[in-house]
């Protein structure tokens, strides 16, 4: 009898060795590698193939065909709406909405007479029922199957042919074929590999959606996200009402757009104006408040930045920053330190965006100085009073881009007054009815924000 050969491999990363590890050399996880059966394929390979290289020229170039979902955030994300043949993983934390938008997907999707089939491997078809009767979905070209094996999965969508497939979850699904069990690695990637020339080979347009790992990325290996055309994230609090759908990847649109939405009893509704949505609430004259404006994509979003900065007795000072960069706001607090002589070593600071939003975007310094010496000097600023520009270790304020989008922003919420780079300036002369502070450095910029 032949000896059953075995390979270990990494749940995390998927590397493969001939041994337990306790730790990965790859992601350094720690008690990730299983034990799986290697198979032996006696198929030979095909030496004589029939694609041929073509020249550029000679290759026509044809739009793609898009379907719109008639939910404007999301078509934003996707680039105009659903390419035909793609592949598109969505990801997020458990509860978050991926379920529910991929279902009310299927309302506006079916209203144009395209045919849906729904696939889940987690619910029954009658739990699905129940949540399509919450979210007023009656559309009769949707179709439910509660299945896990690949197999029957792709004999389902070869015989019916839908316009639009829904695999909720890929970690569920399994191949017959393979020994290993349903969400490991190779279960993952090989249907995964199978769904992707599916679609790509009959033209239909696909859903996936991923689980997370407890760090918030797609559970699986890397290689999941390499090979789908557009990876989507659902990022914010799950006991809050808002989402935020991100593009982490987009063959065909770009990959800085956000979709905002509010989570209701109805399901998802988008948010038409973030900015006005961030600000709601927000305190007014207050201490370690200011408002910044960040581009999202080919839209600029305004949020609060708050900052506490409060005396401490211990010897080490506590930071920390919530839908920021960490690092960042570590540079920035050394800027403020060497620059204007602000004593924060003896001060825990804490910085927060209000509504939960993350900006990675440096236009944010200027409005997070001002913030923490607003606190610490207990001077609030101005509610009124917009604030956006990049600092450099110098102290420089640096130009920073799309300025006229953020003032036509500031000027339709209200806001009287910005405060911004001075080599912006050339690009505001057509700009009215606000008045603009250009300052070229941290010592302007707060005597102009905090006089």
């Amino acid at each position: 009898m032949a000896k059953i050969k075995t390979k270990y491999i990494c749940q995390e990363c998927g590397y493969e060795t001939g041994k337990w590890l306790g730790k990965c050399p790859s992601c350094n996880s720690f008690s990730t590698f299983s034990e799986e059966i290697v198979e032996k394929t006696t198929s030979k390979a095909i030496s004589n193939s029939s694609s041929k290289a073509l020249a550029l020229d000679s290759i026509a170039c044809l739009d793609e065909v898009r379907t719109k979902t008639k939910i404007k955030e999301l078509d934003r994300v996707l680039g105009g709406g659903i390419v035909q043949g793609s592949l598109t993983l969505v990801g997020g934390d458990p509860g978050i909405g991926k379920s529910t938008l991929l279902l009310q997907i299927c309302q506006y999707i079916g209203e144009q007479d395209k045919k849906i089939l729904y696939i889940s491997g987690e619910e029954s078809a009658k739990q699905i029922k129940l949540r399509a009767l919450r979210l007023n979905i009656d559309t009769k070209n949707l179709l439910l199957l509660a299945e896990i094996n690949f197999n029957t999965i792709e004999n389902a969508i070869i015989e019916l042919m839908p316009d639009l497939v829904i695999i909720d979850s890929i970690q569920t699904i399994f191949l017959e074929e393979l020994s290993s069990a349903p969400g490991s690695v190779t279960q993952v990637r090989e249907c995964t590999a199978k769904i992707m020339r599916l679609a790509k080979g009959k033209n239909i347009s696909m859903f996936i959606v991923g689980h997370v790992t407890k760090d918030g990325a797609i559970a699986g290996p890397r290689i999941l996200e390499h090979m789908v055309d557009t990876v989507l994230y659902f990022e914010g609090e799950r006991m809050a009402s808002y989402r935020i759908l991100r593009a982490v990847k987009n063959r065909f649109g770009s990959t800085n757009e956000i979709g905002v939405f509010e989570m209701r009893q109805a399901g998802l509704v988008e948010i038409e104006n973030p900015s006005e949505y961030m600000l709601s609430g927000r305190p007014l004259e207050v201490a370690g408040s200011s408002v910044t404006c960040s581009i999202e994509g080919t839209r600029p979003i305004l949020a609060e930045v708050q900052s506490l900065v409060s005396y401490t007795t211990f010897n080490i000072p506590r930071r920390m920053a919530t839908g920021m960069d960490y690092n960042r706001v570590i540079l920035l607090i050394a800027v403020l330190e060497k620059k204007l002589n602000l004593q924060l070593a003896s001060y825990d600071v804490y910085i927060n965006l209000a509504g939960g939003i993350k900006i990675v975007e440096p236009s944010l310094d200027a409005s997070v100085i001002c913030s923490i010496a607003s606190s610490y000097k207990n001077k609030p600023i101005a509610s009124n009073m917009l604030i956006f520009g990049e600092i450099g270790l110098s102290g420089e304020i640096r130009a920073v881009s799309f300025c006229e989008k953020r003032v036509n922003e500031a000027i339709k919420l209200g806001f009287e007054t910005v405060i911004l780079p001075k080599d912006n300036m050339k690009e505001l002369e057509q700009i009215k009815g606000i008045k603009l502070l250009p300052v070229k450095n941290v010592e302007e910029l707060l005597k102009v924000a905090l006089g």
